[in-house]
């Protein structure tokens, strides 16, 4: 399948609608036209944390979470500036860019990241994410594939606001909106006493530091498997008990 063929064919995917209403297309045949080994949409509903909507399984889907989970990485650098962040080696990146970050990639065996920005104007509406397991550019014709793609993207958010909620992850819905994030942050500030920005700062630490993305731990939350009642400024373990018994 040639490139304009390929690309042909994602675009009227993602148009594609079925009776739900979901927003169709293939993650993987679009990573495979725009010759990258993953692909990932995240969208800016309240101007701030990323939620992934469309992205191929594994490795797009966690590199995602890891940036949510950390507070860095290319595609919060993208949402800040505005502008693309192409990293062709990220052996070549600064240590100091983003510390946390580089190595979990190299786990990953993350060796290129591509972030293009949705704008309208100004506004950041979200990042399209590509990545390769080998270091090496876009080529011009993957260039101008994948800012076709940001194109057809931005309108499709335009056209689904505003909920944006017709884009959807190829493997789990759930994650969605991440709504059990901001309902597990909503309480964790009350649980601990602290604000919400310092919440979602501690279900973050919590997830990292157990290895487990932070949407399992706010859906621990949400389902008070696990409770934040004394992890306020004192900074002690959450409750996997629940706080039942006390």
């Amino acid at each position: 399948m040639g490139s304009s063929t390929g690309m042909a064919a994602v675009l009227v995917g993602l148009c594609a609608r079925d009776g739900t209403g979901l927003v169709g297309g293939d993650p993987v045949l679009c990573a495979r036209v725009l010759g990258v080994d993953g692909v990932a949409v995240s969208l800016l509903p309240d101007g701030k944390g990323s939620e992934p909507v469309w992205a191929t399984p594994g490795t797009g889907l966690r590199l995602e979470d890891l940036q949510f989970t950390l507070g860095q990485g290319p595609g919060i650098d993208t949402v800040a500036s505005g502008s693309h962040t192409l990293e062709p080696d990220l052996d070549r990146v600064d240590p100091d860019r983003w510390p946390a970050l580089l190595p979990e990639l190299r786990t990953l065996r993350v060796r290129a990241v591509f972030c293009f920005p949705l704008l309208i104007g100004r506004v950041c509406l979200g990042v399209l994410t590509l990545h390769r397991r080998a270091p090496g550019p876009l080529d011009d014709t993957e260039m101008d594939d994948a800012l076709i793609l940001v194109g057809a993207l931005v309108s499709m958010v335009l056209s689904n606001s505003p909920g944006q909620a017709d884009l959807a992850t190829s493997d789990d819905p759930s994650v969605l909106y991440r709504a059990a994030v901001h309902q597990a942050t909503g309480m964790v500030s009350v649980q601990a006493g602290v604000p919400l920005p310092q919440a979602l700062l501690l279900l973050r630490a919590h997830a990292y530091r157990y290895g487990r993305p932070v949407l399992d731990i706010a859906e621990d939350v949400v389902a008070r498997r696990v409770h934040f009642r004394n992890s306020g400024a004192a900074g002690s373990e959450p409750d996997p008990s629940g706080g039942k018994g006390r």
